[in-house]
């Protein structure tokens, strides 16, 4: 029944603090990732950012991916990403604190009355991101007060059975030390959670059942094993998303080799800041968690505080342990830029990542088009053949884009997010969605241009060419147009009319083009075969043109009030 309470307790613990996380980051995710994106300038803000950020929302683990996703799109150089990741190796520690003053006293009236308020708040949806912050803080506290009271009721100080056994792993010196950060490395990764893990620790060392400094052992295999859950993960990521993991665990791996050096001197100096005797065979249960707590953040700063001058060194170890990848240039190419795989994420830090990843595809798109007016005016005929295979890719790539956007995007819909975030994942759809269609049409030009030439001995007329170029240019134009209200995304900053009056416009030009084009025919100015493919190209054009108005009505600007 105990060791039941004991798992309950746990994972209750664990799922109050994904949702306390979860609902920092629906309050504040974008700020979080604007001050990740902008205070970064030197090592020393990138490693106060980083354990800024990891402290507000109690993951490293979102806070390494926002960090590695910056580094993939070239927002962060790999070597402020390890300071960022150092800084949140530090404020990671700020969960240990919140175990010691959860564990202290009784907490179950203050529990009982913050989940009061947080369900009236999801409830009357006042403020259901609040609501749900309040949710996983009473939870987390609620499964603190039952894992320490029900660690009373277990007697594990007393239990011989579990004394003889931990006693047994005891007793060999430095391998026990070995032995136990193994166990703890293990733990971590089997559960992923450092925090389920330093929560037990806890409870064995205040019960008497550990001595402090095999629970210290065992922290220091819980920061190991948190990195090595994420190098897993990373390997299926991009090479900077891997070289970033790695800078993790060599942080930690470094940290626990000089550690064990003096292994003794720094538990004595460290049990001296917080009162505590090592040697002593019953403590405080709060001196004992304090003591844990007070090692793990030790650990971490004075290993940021060494490796803080070796940032460089570090980048170079970590690039020749995961080199570039060669010859596979093109097929990167076709590879979603802003996104990171495999790395583990929080669906509301997700989305700006897709935001990034739809304004490059605007980019891909207005490049295709602009290839497609250089088509036009190619001669050479090794010249055209690659420039139209080189448009056809992009086709390829866009329908690629499209497919595994949506896909990151259906995933990303299956976390907890807010009501925002959900309606801006419906839009984000429609854009790719969108956006496709304006790279089918950019492909159906070079394709008509193609036909143009291996067909029709006929060329255009200087009049035609001249009608083309200037429905092209209006055309680049919206494109260009759209590209600027897509970015700012912002209805406070965005002019919608000037994008309406240039579909117009293009709307006016085509039906102007498309009788002057009949009139023109009957004249005998050019032949019917070549006035197709004229107005061939006038009328994608035209669609294009309705495809921008299409992506911009999906952004859902429309829908607010200007």
């Amino acid at each position: 029944m105990e060791f039941l309470i004991l798992i309950g307790s746990v994972a209750l613990l664990m799922y109050g603090m994904k949702v306390m996380s979860e609902g920092l980051q629906k309050m504040a995710g974008s700020k979080l990732r604007n001050i990740l994106g902008t205070m970064t300038t030197n090592r020393v803000t990138g490693i106060l950012t980083g354990a800024f950020i990891t402290t507000s929302i109690q993951s490293s683990t979102a806070t390494t991916v926002m960090t590695v996703s910056f580094v993939s799109a070239g927002l962060l150089t790999l070597s402020q990403a390890i300071s960022v990741i150092m800084g949140a190796n530090i404020g990671t520690t700020a969960t240990a604190w919140i175990m010691v003053l959860g564990g202290s006293f009784d907490m179950r009236l203050l529990v009982y009355g913050a989940i009061t308020v947080a369900i009236a708040l999801i409830y009357s949806k006042k403020n259901i991101n609040m609501g749900e912050f309040l949710m996983g803080l009473a939870l987390m506290l609620l499964g603190l007060t039952t894992l320490k009271l029900n660690a009373n009721d277990m007697n594990l100080g007393e239990n011989e059975t579990i004394l003889n056994f931990l006693s047994s792993l005891s007793g060999w010196g430095y391998g026990s030390y070995l032995l136990f950060l193994l166990i703890g490395g293990l733990l971590t990764c089997a559960v992923q959670s450092s925090a389920a893990i330093m929560a037990i620790t806890m409870t064995l060392c205040s019960s008497g059942a550990l001595p402090i400094d095999m629970g210290i052992a065992l922290v220091m295999g819980e920061n190991i094993g948190t990195t090595i859950t994420s190098n897993v993960v990373a390997m299926s990521a991009s090479t900077q998303a891997q070289r970033a993991a790695r800078a993790h665990l060599i942080f930690n791996l470094f940290g626990v080799v000089w550690i064990l050096c003096i292994y003794k001197y720094f538990i004595n100096f460290v049990c001296g800041l917080v009162n505590c005797d090592p040697t002593a065979e019953s403590q405080d249960m709060v001196t004992l968690n304090a003591a844990l707590a007070a090692f793990h953040t030790a650990f971490n700063v004075c290993n940021v505080l060494i490796l803080i001058w070796f940032i460089k060194p570090l980048e170079k170890i970590v690039c020749w342990m995961v080199p570039d990848k060669k010859g596979i240039a093109d097929k990167e190419k076709t590879h979603l830029k802003y996104i990171s795989g495999g790395l583990l994420s929080t669906a509301e830090l997700s989305i700006l990542e897709a935001k990034k990843e739809i304004n490059a595809f605007v980019d891909r798109c207005i490049r295709m088009f602009k290839m497609a007016e250089d088509l036009l005016h190619t001669e050479n005929d090794n010249e055209f053949n690659a420039l139209y295979s080189r448009i056809q890719k992009y086709e390829n790539i866009t329908d690629r884009m499209e497919v595994e956007i949506a896909d990151y995007l259906s995933q990303v819909s299956e976390g907890r997010l807010s009501v925002e975030s959900k309606i801006d994942i419906q839009h984000m759809l429609r854009e790719c969605s969108e956006l496709e269609s304006i790279g089918d049409s950019c492909f159906n030009i070079a394709r008509t241009i193609s036909r143009k030439r291996q067909y029709s001995e006929e060329d255009f007329t200087d009049s035609q060419y001249q009608h083309i170029h200037s429905m092209m240019k209006l055309t680049e134009e919206s494109l260009n147009q759209m590209a600027v209200v897509i970015k700012q995304g912002d209805h406070r900053y965005v002019d919608l009319n000037k994008s309406y009056n240039m579909e117009h416009e293009i709307n006016n030009y085509r039906t102007q083009l498309k009788t002057q084009n009949i009139l023109d025919i009957d004249n005998k100015l050019y032949g019917y075969q070549i006035g197709v493919f004229y107005m061939d190209m006038i009328s994608e054009c035209e669609k294009l043109g309705d495809y921008v108005i299409n992506v911009i009505e999906a952004s859902g600007l429309k829908e607010r009030k200007f």
